[in-house]
């Protein structure tokens, strides 16, 4: 009974190995865009591959988003006011 046992457990660890997935890797590389602001000044800004900006980078971090309207106290976007509803979509879009 334990030879059967044995036989059995190396059988499925054989099975399992075999199905097993192999990883691969995949580099991606930041998107580099210059952005003209309303003073026109460029600046250079390191994208996400979703068009976001990559906040590990320092010229990133300094860059400040201003809302349109009134704040809250912590300095975020009040969303009950239509300005800051209006700029949020632009945003979006």
């Amino acid at each position: 009974m334990k030879k059967l046992l044995t036989l059995a457990a190396i059988a499925l660890f054989g099975l399992s190995t075999t199905f097993a997935q192999t990883a691969t890797t995949v580099k991606q590389t930041a998107k580099k865009t210059t952005v003209t602001t309303s003073t026109a000044k460029k600046t250079s800004v390191k994208l996400k591959a979703d068009g976001t900006p990559d906040m590990r980078y320092a010229e990133n971090k300094k860059v400040k988003v201003v809302a349109a309207g009134p704040k809250k106290k912590d300095g975020t976007a009040d969303m009950r006011y239509k300005v800051n509803k209006e700029a949020a979509a632009k945003k979006k879009n």
